[in-house]
């Protein structure tokens, strides 16, 4: 039981166990460079000896005369093979992730395979013939088996060492039990919740969702001492009592780490709890908190216009036999354009390869798309699974309206309906809205009201923690994505 986990006497916070893990891939893909170097040199020596034993020298003499002619020339870009492999690894830095031992495998899988998908296309468009395909696979391989070894070491220490944070829920109510139903839900699990604290009296002794009221704020010192607790999470909406405000402070002072509600929703899930936040949480959070740095603006939209122009280029190379498929199969138009919101209501019209039946719809008749939606062509249902009909969106990308990634571009009639019935929906327009997304790749189509609350949690999510690097795993996660086939 978690009661007789072995302890440390010291906890480090997540983002020192980020640091740790960071720390150790970085050293094993420094590692995985020198013996990819290592296999790399003794690959291209046995080509040689194997030269030279053809013209006529004897094995020892082949080898010997291949030791002293042979130089492996490396180039400059492999000792920066590292860095590149630490982003690939981007993913693998969520807490309960690095926690998993099947989703840390699969990350690292997944990583070694866009890896070797981006060199392959490096490698076909090159104009260089000898570029070094044994040291990057052997990199690769190395790369993938050592970091997946430190990660294993990584997981059990982390089990066996007691660094799991021990939380204590303040308040058994609403906000309590949402997140005590998302612990139960979680396959995997950086922390453990002990239970709840509750001052209401009806609520002494019982259970919400397997976790046990555990007593009143009144005890809470005393239940940090016979329950370890690392973490106190307040999850109260409304005004908390002067009594348990100080409680919380002195437990603060005794060394807790005192969180609240919405922030541990949001390391659970990555998404914000829009149902459990208050009037002016949108103010405090987005509107004051709004602005990034000036560097990030600028390499975003940076980034916007390279990937808009690899895009246009992928367009031009796939339009003809795209634009084929769609005419043999249901005919004209081949591109489907519609008005889109985008950043501060701002109007723009969106650009499509057209995925279902001709129809003369009005902006009044829009409808979200549906599981085996009748509407889908054809050709429109593997347009769709590829993300293929999306492509045009890179000139919107161009242009400006949108980025790479961001907030789906929604029709303007959806976003006045939506407003009405899902709290704080405006605020995803307070960004450009993406070709990929957060929401997107987490949680795919949306067709009710309840799925877009949801799917809105992610979208604030992002909007409240973009960063270049969530960026750039958003869309190595969407290339797993268009792989998997999983459009809709």
């Amino acid at each position: 039981m978690a009661d007789n986990i072995r302890t440390t006497p010291l906890r480090l916070r997540p983002s020192e166990h980020r640091t740790i893990l960071f720390i150790g891939d970085l050293l094993m893909a420094v590692i995985s460079v020198f013996a990819a170097i290592e296999t790399w040199r003794r690959y291209n020596l046995a080509a040689e000896v194997l030269r030279l034993v053809e013209q006529g020298f004897g094995l020892d003499r082949a080898r010997q005369i291949a030791e002293e002619i042979f130089i492996l020339r490396v180039p400059f870009w492999f000792y920066l093979l590292p860095l590149a492999w630490v982003i690939l690894l981007v993913e693998l830095y969520e807490p309960h992730v690095a926690a998993s031992g099947r989703r840390t495998t699969r990350g690292i899988a997944i990583a070694a395979f866009v890896g070797l998908l981006a060199y392959s296309l490096v490698f076909i468009f090159s104009q260089e013939s000898n570029l070094p395909r044994v040291g990057v696979g052997a990199f690769l391989v190395f790369a993938s088996l050592l970091t997946l070894g430190w990660r294993m070491i990584f997981i059990r220490l982390y089990k066996r060492t007691g660094q799991a944070r021990r939380v204590l829920l303040v308040g058994a109510g609403k906000a309590g039990q949402t997140l005590a139903q998302l612990y139960n839900s979680l396959g995997t699990r950086s922390f453990n919740i002990v239970g709840y604290i509750d001052d209401d009296p009806q609520k002494a002794g019982k259970k919400f969702h397997e976790l046990p009221v555990l007593g009143t704020s009144g005890c809470l010192l005393e239940l940090m001492d016979d329950h370890r607790i690392s973490d106190i999470v307040v999850a109260i909406n409304g005004e908390i009592r002067g009594t348990t405000f100080q409680t919380i402070l002195d437990a603060q002072e005794k060394g807790a780490n005192v969180t609240r509600m919405p922030i541990l929703y949001e390391e659970m899930t990555g998404r914000v709890p829009i149902h459990h936040l208050e009037s002016d949480w949108i103010i405090r959070s987005f509107v004051d908190g709004l602005s990034v740095s000036g560097f990030y603006e600028l390499f975003k939209r940076l980034l916007d216009i390279l990937g808009a122009l690899v895009g246009l280029l992928i367009l031009a190379v796939l339009f003809p036999f795209l634009a084929v498929a769609i005419l043999v199969d249901s005919g004209r138009p081949i591109i489907y354009s519609q008005p889109r919101l985008g950043r501060g209501r701002k109007v723009f019209t969106i650009y499509k390869f057209r995925s279902m039946r001709r129809k003369n719809e009005t902006i009044n008749d829009v409808q979200t798309t549906t599981e085996n939606d009748p509407r889908v062509t054809r050709v429109g249902k593997f347009l769709r699974k590829t993300r293929l009909d999306e492509l045009p969106q890179f000139w919107n990308v161009l242009r400006g309206d949108m980025s790479l990634v961001g907030p789906r571009a929604e029709v303007p009639k959806l976003v006045e309906e939506y407003q009405k019935q899902v709290p704080f929906y405006r605020a995803r327009l307070l960004v450009k809205p993406g070709l990929t997304g957060w929401a997107q790749i987490n949680y795919g189509y949306v067709s009710s009201v309840e799925e877009t609350s949801i799917k809105l949690e992610y979208d604030l999510y992002y909007i409240k923690h973009r960063t270049l690097a969530m960026d750039f795993q958003i869309v190595l996660r969407t290339i797993g994505t268009v792989l998997r086939r999983t459009g809709r």
